[in-house]
């Protein structure tokens, strides 16, 4: 029987009855709680710590958990789900991104409970932050991540198993949660399921995007417009645009017809959309959020985490496809990074392969957010550090990014379990067959294909000089900067 460890004196009850006395223990709270969600908290204040309230469900989950919000000592917001035949387990969810708020959503956490509550329909108890702020920060948000299992530890109890997932840039996070928390001895962490994920890390992981963000000013002279103040181009925007999102898409209908069935396109922008696709390699149908990301993430990596330095470069790249590359290499915007500020990105965000339990990833061969070489990035990763072993990657034939079939996050968490419990590691085909019997529960397919295996990252992405070689951070380059004072991006 699961127990939970009460703080003050370390007494132990039984989980039957234990969410009614939850449910009493918070009830003067609960009522305050639910009706702060609503409002983020301030970036400049210091948002109060809560125990977990007792709340309602989302709908997809009524029923079947019990479910609790709260706010840790950070401010950061976050979610719990103990399902009413708990397995004894935990998964603890890092959500991608990253959201450019201030500080930390209340509703990030309650929306990724819903969206992945086949966890919890799996037997899972399942607990994910909203992170205490908005804007990038991998450290950050690992550090709120295992704040969550601390806490979920001291209100619950010890979980007989703890896995950690990661969607999309959430990934990246859940890779650095288990370098960071999981590389001890019997660490707090079984096992992580990696999915869809952002595993090129930061220093390199963006610079297709660093590629979209020249090659479309290029062509499309209208970000900025000759007649707005000039900046260069590695900013993303200058700190004090006005401009929004849907101010950028409309330059990049006028520029390309994007948004236009092709027979309403001039073309003048036929060629411009033509030109930039090719060049980048970037899908058309998510053209438009790659340079969303290329503008408002990267003033925020710039000008909120980097006070100011440039982290990218685009030296020594040759761009080809379009109809006159010596035009468009002779034309295009340079420039060259500030070592300090590659290192500060590096060391927040870069892997260094250093794994010791099970991780097992998942992703789709034409994810168009999340390329499929970031999988060949993390697994070149694991091999310079000769952790191989602990790796399993899966691919799937969907094209989305984060909203792959059910039976398939139902059947990976199944896996990682049986691989971690058993010391029986999986194979691509083992989970391939496996997944018939969990479709019948879910009804929403298995498109595994366990023969695929993805290019190197170069082949999708313009190598930088020097940028062939993984882990792009080795964990002695870790080791050196992490003696240094004031080295990456601060919470």
């Amino acid at each position: 029987m699961m127990t939970r460890r009460i703080a003050s004196g370390f007494r132990t009850r039984s989980v039957s009855g234990r969410h009614h006395r939850r449910a009493a223990t918070v009830a003067g709270i609960a009522g305050l709680v639910a009706c702060a969600l609503p409002v983020p908290a301030s970036a400049s204040s210091a948002a109060p710590a809560s125990r977990p309230a007792s709340t309602a469900c989302p709908a997809n989950l009524a029923g079947k958990a019990t479910c609790y919000t709260g706010q840790d000592s950070n401010g950061a917001y976050y979610a719990i789900a103990v399902p009413k035949t708990w397995n004894g387990s935990l998964v603890v969810h890092a959500h991608g991104g990253p959201d450019l708020g201030a500080g930390s959503d209340p509703e990030r956490s309650v929306d990724d409970l819903s969206r992945w509550a086949v966890m919890v329909d799996e037997g899972y108890a399942w607990a994910g932050s909203s992170y205490r702020r908005g804007g990038y920060g991998t450290r950050m948000a690992a550090a709120d991540t295992e704040n969550l299992r601390r806490l979920f530890v001291t209100e619950f109890g010890k979980p007989r198993r703890t896995y950690v997932h990661g969607q999309s840039w959430g990934g990246n996070v859940a890779a650095k949660v288990v370098e960071t928390y999981g590389a001890a001895k019997r660490g707090p962490y079984d096992g992580a399921l990696l999915t869809s994920g952002v595993l090129g890390g930061g220093s390199r992981g963006y610079d297709y995007r660093v590629d979209l963000r020249v090659v479309y000013q290029y062509y499309c002279r209208n970000h900025p417009r000759p007649t707005e103040p000039q900046y260069p181009l590695w900013e993303g925007l200058r700190a004090d645009s006005t401009m929004t999102a849907a101010g950028l898409r409309a330059r990049l209908q006028e520029c390309t017809g994007y948004a236009s069935e092709p027979e309403e396109r001039t073309a003048a922008q036929q060629r411009n959309l033509d030109d930039i696709l090719a060049v980048t390699k970037i899908p058309e149908r998510t053209l438009e959020s790659h340079l969303r990301f290329a503008t408002f993430t990267f003033r925020d990596i710039v000008h909120s985490r980097l006070g100011g330095r440039n982290p990218f470069s685009n030296q020594g790249v040759r761009y080809s496809g379009s109809h006159d590359d010596r035009a468009l290499n002779a034309g295009v915007e340079r420039f060259s990074a500030d070592p300090t500020a590659v290192r500060d990105l590096s060391y927040d965000s870069d892997l260094t392969g250093k794994v010791t339990i099970p991780v097992l990833t998942m992703h789709a061969i034409d994810d168009p957010t999340a390329f499929v070489e970031h999988e060949a990035a993390y697994r070149a990763g694991l091999q310079g550090a000769h952790r191989e072993r602990h790796l399993v990657q899966t691919f799937t034939r969907e094209g989305e990014h984060s909203e792959l079939s059910n039976s398939e996050y139902a059947n990976s968490i199944t896996a990682l379990d049986a691989w971690v419990r058993t010391g029986k590691k999986p194979t691509p085909n083992s989970i391939a067959a496996s997944c018939t019997a969990l479709d019948g529960r879910y009804g929403t397919g298995c498109f595994y294909d366990p023969g695929f295996s993805p290019s190197a990252y170069a082949s999708r992405v313009n190598p930088r000089p020097g940028g062939l070689r993984w882990p792009a951070m080795t964990a002695g380059q870790e080791k050196t900067w992490s003696r240094i004072d004031g080295v990456g991006i601060a919470p």
